[in-house]
Formats: structure tokens, sequence, C-alpha cells
């Protein structure tokens, strides 16, 4: 997972400076105003993403593993809890009441 984020983080990188490059040589417009490293934020998170999507395919499918992996192992030890939890109130019934 770990790793996914920074290649993730590496692809954004590229693209943002090459943006910023292409921004300052004049080769893209520049943005109108002072929102110049806005302009030029967005445009690397757009041109980054399906960039992201094709190249870190693989890597997208081994984290959607990892998490799918530690959703089920959290659900069973919900689930054991509950029967637990369950046995314990079905112990407490079948003693029946208790005077105190």
């Amino acid at each position: 997972m770990l790793r996914y984020t920074l290649m993730r983080l590496g692809i954004f990188a590229g693209c943002f400076g090459l943006v910023w490059a292409l921004v300052y040589a004049g080769l893209l417009p520049r943005g109108l105003g002072s929102s110049n490293g806005l302009w030029i934020l967005l445009l690397a998170m757009v041109v980054s993403a399906p960039i992201s999507f094709v190249v870190l395919r693989k890597q997208r499918d081994v984290a959607s593993g990892q998490i799918v992996n530690r959703v089920d192992q959290a659900k069973a030890g919900f689930d054991r809890s509950a029967r637990q939890e369950d046995h314990l109130v079905d112990l407490v019934e079948d003693a029946g009441p208790t005077r105190a």
C-alpha cells in the first residue's frame, strides 16, 4: 500500500515539474493573476491521474487485495466477538433468574 502511494506521488511530482517547466517556458498558458501555482497544481493532477491509472494498474490491484484482506480479518474478528458475546448471553439466560 505504501509502495503504491509513493509511486503515485512520484508520478504526480514528475508531472508537476513538467507542467511547471512548460508553463514557465511559455508553452502552456499561465494562470490568471496570482493563480499560477494553483493552475500548475490542477493541471499536474489532471495529467498524472490517467498516467497513474494505466501505469500503476498492477500495484493498485495488489494494494486493493491487501485492503480486502484487512477488511476480511476485521470482519472475522467482529464475528468472533459477537459469537462470544452471544454465548455468554445464552449462558446467563440458561442459568435463570438469580436472587440477590
